[in-house]
């Protein structure tokens, strides 16, 4: 593997890492009521995507070893530029249940080096 596509990974997986503990013991109805909590879980989700684009742009191959790659990216861009329109829900939903998945294949790239 490629240093650079390590760094993304690693960036994705410490950005992981910090949604883990913002969103740790928390429920919806605490992250909705914390403009605080939400600003930072979504910027977590920013540089996922964004870590996530640039690795798709220099190693395709790696990029695609992480399913929904592309869905990933798209949510980064949604916030990023729909972000007077953020459903609070979603980005709930994909702590749940989308976060445990990236978090395994992302520890699974990394410790294949």
């Amino acid at each position: 593997m490629r240093r650079e596509s390590r760094k993304y990974l690693h960036d994705i997986a410490g950005a992981i890492g910090r949604l883990t503990e913002f969103t740790a013991g928390k429920s919806f109805d605490d992250y909705g009521r914390d403009a605080m909590r939400r600003a930072a879980v979504e910027r977590q989700f920013e540089i996922i995507g964004e870590a996530m684009a640039q690795l798709a742009k220099s190693d395709a191959d790696v990029a695609e070893r992480i399913s929904g790659y592309q869905r990933i990216i798209a949510f980064r861009n949604l916030l990023i530029h729909g972000y007077d329109d953020v459903d609070d829900r979603l980005v709930w939903n994909v702590v749940e249940t989308g976060l445990p998945t990236l978090a395994g294949e992302i520890a699974e790239l990394l410790n294949d080096e």
